[in-house]
């Protein structure tokens, strides 16, 4: 079947797209199912009407020679009677003289327009009163069987439609015939027919369909035509202003329909420029209102520069000096510090933000070996993962994982990653995951701490947002931190993709081309892991699917919502059969991660969100918060 469609699929496209074709193509079918409905109707009446005329004239006419024959017959058997004398064979040889000059005498008079047959009663034809016609007629296959019959056992006249059969070869035509059962001269019976030709009728009924399948085929014509011409004035008007709204949305917003007239169509025109020089104008406004707020928050963060240059140098005395204060004011010193390099680090970010949303942000893409990028980000998050009793693996770095790409840009979309992942893992492993295939490469970052609730996976990238808006920010950084990375993607032409689930964690993956400009078809790392509660058949409490009571191997069903983000390019080939513990870390037989039960609490008894600060997930990656040294100032 596919190849009979294919040809097909131009035409079908055409039918789809062209609202013309469908008005004029519909208009055509209409009227030509009209025309062959009246045509049928016409034909009809005007075929039963040429019937019943010729019925009524040929009754008539039938009617007319049985009275002649009757009469004929009379006045020869009274003239018989006279004659007793005669032999039997000499009445006999007067009677079929008799027939046949009846016969000729009532065929004369019809001058073609019918013909005369008789024939015996019974189809006794002995003494020799056999069947006769006039012209060249064959009496027996013109005059049906059944019509015959019914002339035998009735004294009345019957009719019936035959057609007339010649002796001489020639074509057989439609007739009317019309029999009755008379008597001879004698007072025997016999049958006399009249056949009236339907030739002329036919030739008039031919006529008629002819001329109605002309004027028919062209009103369909006409219609159709007419039609387009309509449909044309509607149309077009509604092109134009289609490729007037897809240039507007190309941006050309100076576009604008030409407005003819003041009908329907004009009225819509002048409604669609007064749209869009309306939109024009609010697009205009919300431009120089971004451009202004850009331009505020670059003026500000560098305006900010100096001052907090003066504070820094004054908090860098006041720190160097705090071994000579009391140790309130101490810890006030170091706080002071702490919060100085958070602004600084504020401000820088603002500026970077600022940058690429003015479109200044520029690429120096070389080529680079991302192993040795994550060496470095891992070896400037050991302390702190030291700190929270974290440990940071990488896999796949045994072969090169080469890319142009800017190292600065990605350094920094790296350490925000995998701090972001310490943070947030509560003290359980982190893994670095690095892959090549094809024109892209990839690095994955995984933890198992609180994960991302359904949505999240898009959000977690917006400026500023926080997984639970209700806490103070105890945790994390600027809140730009994931903004920018995302940016930095982009600028690669890459991909920066989040996925995660409530309580199993979460994996971050960097996609980046080959060779810079080159389009990314596909990453090497699937952005779900094997490891995730679908793949190795669990429920939300960490449980097989279908009751504890259940085998480990239970078939994988899809849970909604789980997955905040699918990859939308590499798809996933199935789930990962599940090992004896399903807690277990692929490719890693010395650690298992804890795996948290119905009640919120994990195997290790300690909770997965009661009271930790970790349960609220920040969008970048820091160092302690303020609150935190706080709190560890306001205990001493």
């Amino acid at each position: 079947m596919r190849w009979v469609r294919r040809p097909l699929l131009p035409v079908m496209r055409l039918w789809r797209r062209n609202i013309q074709l469908k008005v004029v193509a519909t208009t055509l079918l209409m009227s030509l199912g009209v025309v062959l409905l009246l045509g049928f109707v016409v034909i009809g009446q005007v075929r039963n009407g040429l019937l019943d005329a010729k019925v009524k004239a040929s009754q008539s006419q039938a009617t007319g020679g049985f009275a002649v024959a009757k009469q004929k017959a009379d006045e020869a058997g009274a003239g018989t009677d006279d004659a007793a004398t005669a032999a039997d064979d000499q009445s006999d040889q007067f009677v079929i003289e008799w027939m046949s000059n009846l016969v000729y005498s009532l065929s004369s008079g019809g001058q073609g327009a019918f013909d005369v047959v008789t024939l015996p009663v019974g189809g006794d034809s002995g003494s020799g009163r056999g069947p006769r016609a006039s012209g060249d007629v064959d009496p027996t296959a013109s005059v049906p069987e059944a019509l015959r019959t019914k002339v035998d056992q009735s004294t009345t006249a019957a009719q019936s439609y035959t057609r007339i059969t010649y002796d001489t070869g020639e074509e057989s035509q439609p007739a009317l015939v019309i029999g009755k059962q008379v008597n001879d001269p004698n007072g025997d019976p016999y049958q006399l027919y009249y056949l009236f030709p339907l030739t002329q009728e036919e030739k008039s009924l031919s006529l008629v369909k002819g001329t109605l399948a002309t004027a028919g085929l062209f009103v369909v014509v006409l219609l159709g035509a007419i039609a387009w011409l309509v449909v044309r004035q509607v149309v077009t008007p509604v092109r134009m202003a289609a490729g007037i709204a897809e240039r507007l949305s190309a941006g050309r917003l100076q576009e604008r329909m030409k407005v003819t007239g003041e009908d329907d169509i004009a009225r819509l025109g002048e409604a669609f420029n007064k749209m869009a020089q309306n939109l024009q104008l609010k697009i205009q406004q919300l431009e120089d209102l971004s451009r202004m707020q850009r331009r505020f928050v670059s003026d500000v963060s560098h305006e900010l520069r100096t001052p907090l240059t003066t504070v820094r140098m004054a908090a860098d005395v006041i720190h160097d000096a705090r071994e000579d204060f009391d140790p309130m004011t101490a810890r006030s010193a170091e706080l002071l510090a702490d919060q100085l390099d958070r602004f600084e680090t504020l401000l820088a970010d603002l500026l970077e933000i600022s940058r690429f949303d003015a479109g200044a942000a520029a690429l120096e893409a070389e080529p680079i070996d991302l192993r040795e990028v994550v060496r470095r980000v891992v070896g400037g998050a050991e302390p702190l993962a030291e700190r929270k009793g974290t440990t940071i693996r990488v896999l796949g770095d045994q072969q090169p994982v080469v890319a142009e790409a800017d190292a600065r840009r990605v350094e920094r979309v790296l350490r925000n990653l995998v701090v972001n992942a310490v943070e947030h893992g509560e003290g359980k492993d982190v893994l670095v995951k690095l892959a090549a295939a094809g024109g892209a490469v990839a690095v994955a970052v995984r933890d198992y701490g609180v994960g991302l609730k359904p949505g999240e996976a898009t959000r977690v990238f917006s400026r500023f947002w926080r997984a639970d808006p209700a806490r103070a920010r105890t945790t994390g950084g600027t809140g730009l931190g994931l903004s920018i990375a995302l940016e930095d993607a982009r600028l690669h032409g890459g991909w920066l993709q989040a996925w995660g689930e409530p309580g199993g964690g979460s994996q971050f993956r960097l996609t980046l081309p080959r060779t810079a400009d080159e389009p990314l078809r596909g990453s090497p790392i699937p952005l779900e892991p094997k490891d995730s509660r679908r793949n190795r058949g669990l429920d939300d409490a960490g449980l097989p699917r279908g009751g504890a009571d259940k085998a480990a191997t239970v078939p994988v069903q899809p849970k909604t919502g789980q997955v905040t983000s699918r990859d939308p390019i590499t798809p996933r080939t199935g789930a990962a059969t599940p090992t004896a513990d399903p807690t277990a870390l692929p490719g890693n037989g010395s650690r298992v991660v804890p795996r948290p039960a119905a009640n919120g609490r994990r195997q290790d008894g300690t909770s997965t969100a009661e009271g930790g600060e970790g349960a609220s997930r920040s969008n970048d990656g820091s160092q302690e918060s303020y609150e935190q040294q706080g709190e560890a100032f306001r205990g001493r």
